[in-house]
């Protein structure tokens, strides 16, 4: 027992605490989105793109105007799923190839378990993380095509009002942003092949330079008024 536990004490600290580093961030940035939106990307994003929603649907002369923004969006989501489903079936195809295939992802593992359990146990988990992204950009996409008919929709014609179809913006915008952290999550876990090490050292590298630099800004406070509470 001391043996195996020698084999894989690595992987059994420096994986929790790569994903527990990852969940930490992201719970802070959840309570900062909900204090001060304003000072997260996330926030001016979800203010701006409300305001869109309305703009849009105030003139039916901007219908060709917001379909078009929509296929943007949608493209951008296809192409996100594809790689999630792409990168899933490459993982599931090296978890079921032959042992002279895998053989030599084996011998560069520098630390950590190196058995056919674990290795297992590594592809497993990243192609997990995948799958879930995959299956959220396709919620994702389905929020967006079903703002596409309702965003042309008049609000005197007794169609879906300017706050559903917001609301339907939103969560759209959630969806997408979950499966761009489960896909940022599952990076840093592509390097497990090499050792556990590895994995911590680019999650912290994606978390603290990388994600923080995008999620928080500081706005002055002019632009607090262009983004009103009426928001």
């Amino acid at each position: 027992m001391e043996l195996v536990w020698k084999k894989y004490y690595l992987d059994l600290f420096f994986i929790p605490l790569s994903l527990f580093t990852a969940a930490v961030y992201h719970v802070w940035l959840w309570q900062k989105v909900r204090s001060h939106p304003l000072q997260t990307n996330i926030g001016i994003h979800n203010a701006g793109q409300r305001r869109w929603v309305l703009s849009m649907m105030k003139d039916e002369r901007n219908g060709i105007l917001a379909v078009q923004s929509m296929r943007n969006i949608l493209m951008g989501l296809t192409l996100m799923a594809t790689t999630s489903i792409l990168l899933s079936s490459a993982l599931a195809a090296v978890l079921s190839s032959s042992y002279s295939i895998k053989k030599p992802m084996k011998e560069a593992v520098m630390y950590g378990g190196r058995g056919d359990v674990m290795m297992g146990v590594k592809y497993v988990t990243v192609l997990v993380f995948f799958l879930l992204a995959f299956l959220f950009y396709c919620l994702s996409a389905k929020l967006i095509n079903q703002v596409c008919f309702l965003i042309n929709v008049r609000c005197d014609a007794g169609g879906a009002t300017s706050s559903y179809v917001c609301d339907l913006m939103e969560k759209m915008s959630l969806l997408h942003l979950i499966g761009d952290r489960l896909v940022y999550t599952a990076l840093p876990l592509l390097t497990w092949i090499f050792g556990p090490v590895m994995v911590f050292a680019c999650s912290v590298f994606v978390v603290l330079p990388l994600l923080y630099s995008v999620d928080v800004v500081y706005v002055p406070a002019k632009m607090s008024t262009v983004f009103g509470e009426d928001i």
